[in-house]
């Protein structure tokens, strides 16, 4: 098995890490809140102290940051690598995953972006959608890893396009939840009742299933305990609108829902679930 070492154990690098832990892998953790890390020490893991130089026995290097600054940041601590492999689960802007392949270069370790698509949950059962970017020989080579965390751990291409796939789908995730809040919005204003029109939408063509998944939430308003907050979807949709203008798409049209997003800046719901979205939508005051 893998000596591997963890870097950040929030939500989600804490989920990976006991999953790691489950699968037989040696792991070594760190956070900047030392406090997040306890439940993985507790569980068998080793705490990192100091990151200078403590990651030249580790085979594995897996950084679940929370964006592209702070990742580099963080790995640059470690100094050299000494052949290490480190693999970036969490989402940052297309341009600064490639330019972290040459600063690991630079370090003496090899770079394979690893963005996933799943939460808490996800990872805990080993269900994560991991979407790799880099060499494939590389790939191959971390694909005992991956598939501890995904039943099909899927490359998608050179480093960036990993990166690519995630942002597409994180602003899939900010345009389906836009979309279904002010469609309950409307048929509610109408007196329709909100079974009825879910009955008709969900044998529809239009129908995804996280309209169910986030229905009672939305309409409880009930936003505790999230899985991905309003404040990361916020993230991630003006990374998705950055590649896109270098890109050059239109795509306008999602201006809209990020300024939408930029409301909850600073407010009660910004770290709560981002179906917290449904709150901004309501009638204008």
């Amino acid at each position: 098995m893998a000596r591997i070492a963890l870097l950040g154990t929030g939500l989600l690098g804490g989920a990976i890490g006991r999953r790691l832990l489950e699968g037989g892998h040696q792991l070594e953790v760190w956070n900047r809140t030392p406090a997040k890390s306890q439940a993985l020490l507790e569980s068998g893991a080793t705490a990192i102290t100091s990151l200078p130089g403590s990651a030249r026995d580790c085979d594995t290097v897996i950084s679940v940051l929370r964006d592209g600054p702070a990742s580099s940041a963080v790995l640059r601590e470690l100094g050299d690598l000494n052949s290490a492999c480190v693999m970036s689960m969490g989402t940052m802007a297309i341009a600064e995953s490639q330019a972290l392949e040459q600063q690991i270069s630079n370090q003496n370790g090899d770079y394979l972006e690893a963005p996933v698509l799943g939460s808490r949950p996800e990872a805990l059962k080993g269900n994560l959608l991991v979407m790799a970017g880099g060499k494939p020989e590389l790939f191959e080579r971390q694909k005992p890893i991956l598939q501890t965390l995904s039943a099909e751990p899927r490359l998608m291409g050179p480093v960036g396009s990993g990166m690519a796939s995630k942002l597409a789908l994180n602003q899939l995730i900010a345009s389906l939840t836009h979309g279904f809040s002010l469609a309950l919005r409307l048929v509610q204003a109408q007196g329709v009742a909100v079974e009825e029109f879910m009955e008709v939408l969900r044998p529809s063509a239009v129908y995804a299933p996280t309209y169910d998944k986030k229905l009672e939430r939305m309409l409880d308003q009930h936003y505790a305990n999230p899985n991905f907050s309003t404040a990361l979807l916020r993230k991630d949709l003006g990374l998705f609108l950055q590649a896109s203008e270098q890109a050059g798409l239109e795509a306008s049209g999602l201006q809209g829902i990020l300024e939408l997003l930029q409301r909850a800046s600073n407010q009660p719901i910004d770290p709560l679930d981002y179906c917290s979205l449904h709150e901004l939508t309501g009638p204008k005051r």
